[in-house]
């Protein structure tokens, strides 16, 4: 089981069942999120996130492929928790940095790397794509 929440501590969550997905996203909107040089996003089913303290606040903005994606954050910080892309999936993005214990990013799929920064380097042996694959 993961688990996770905010940096202030105000709100806590578990993942009651393995990731299905691990993403390293290179795109612009990923890295003003994260205030980094990428994104990192844990795909796990949506019936497996559970709050366990705290509310979130939700934000809602568009994506590239034109559709909504809703961001949940603390209300209190502002730190970046999970993203819920399409309901209709049954999945969510969990923010690989509001995990208690790290993962480990060997196995990720690079995404849009067309746009990672300069001297960022992607391993030779990972999957990656210059967009979002299908």
């Amino acid at each position: 089981m993961l688990s996770g929440g905010c940096q202030c501590g105000a709100i806590r969550y578990e993942v009651r069942s393995a990731p299905v997905g691990l993403y390293v996203c290179h795109c612009t909107e990923c890295r003003k999120q994260s205030a980094s040089a990428f994104g990192i996003s844990v795909i796990v089913p949506a019936e497996a996130l559970a709050l366990v303290q705290g509310t979130p606040s939700t934000w809602s903005r568009a994506t590239d492929r034109g559709t909504g994606l809703d961001c949940f954050f603390c209300p209190d910080c502002g730190s970046r928790l999970w993203h819920a892309p399409d309901p209709a999936k049954g999945k969510v993005s969990v923010k690989g940095g509001s995990l208690d214990t790290p993962v480990d990013l060997g196995e990720a799929v690079h995404i849009w790397t067309a746009r990672r920064l300069p001297g960022v380097v992607i391993p030779p042996s990972a999957r990656s794509f210059p967009g979002e694959p299908e």
